[in-house]
């Protein structure tokens, strides 16, 4: 294990981009793998006597490699430059001493307000379009999941981000989200694949009903 992380230390001073990349598709490639476990695993135990599953768990490869390529494309060299962006903007324009409760709380803010959304709209819809679906499809797929992404991730990942800003130094933040993109990616596998389950509906009613109270 002491060999390994000397070796990816060593990548990161010589091919930093490349080692981020490569790291993110690999592990979201495992984390749809994952997922399709998960999924197999539930419906199994949900089965109604006309649905026909297959007990034995075939891993859709296809799938697993349209997930790893939105790791390599996006959260590899997007991530990359984003700790990096923002670590700097909130140091030298907003004048934050690092590892202070402002510093750690402006950082947990932008990624959760600005790169969290984006990054979920942005995998939704190419998992969307790289299935096959047309634009139409994939805006009623975003529509359906968005919300209740945000809500489920919105109330646990700010928890991990709190330590990964206050603990870990910039250049290995990106290498800490990795490991958790590997639940994270499970996570927003597994949330593709349900479709249009009725507690997506319940969270979606029960927000817009609380709007509807709050504007009353």
């Amino acid at each position: 294990m002491l060999r390994l992380w000397r070796l990816y230390q060593k990548c990161m001073e010589v091919h930093p981009v490349k080692t981020q990349v490569i790291s993110s598709g690999i592990l979201w490639g495992l984390g749809d793998i994952g997922a399709q476990a998960v999924t197999h695993s539930t419906t199994l135990k949900n089965k109604q006597q006309n649905q026909l599953v297959e007990k034995e768990f075939k891993i859709n490869w296809q799938r697993v490699g349209i997930t790893s390529m939105f790791g390599f494309a996006f959260v590899g060299p997007v991530g990359n430059f984003w700790y990096e962006y923002l670590d700097r903007f909130i140091r030298l324009q907003l004048k934050l001493q690092p590892k202070t409760a402002k510093f750690v709380a402006a950082k947990v803010a932008g990624d959760c307000f600005l790169f969290g959304p984006l990054n979920l709209v942005i995998f939704f819809s190419y998992i969307g379009f790289a299935s096959g679906k047309n634009v139409k499809q994939v805006k009623e797929d975003v529509k359906r999941d968005f919300l209740p992404s945000m809500v489920i991730a919105g109330g646990i990942w700010p928890l991990f981000q709190i330590a990964n800003f206050r603990y870990v130094p910039v250049r290995y933040q990106l290498l800490y989200v990795n490991f958790l993109c590997l639940i994270d990616s499970c996570f927003l596998s597994w949330m593709e694949q349900q479709g249009d389950a009725a507690w997506k509906q319940w969270i979606k009613s029960f927000i817009s009903l609380e709007n509807k109270k709050r504007i009353a």
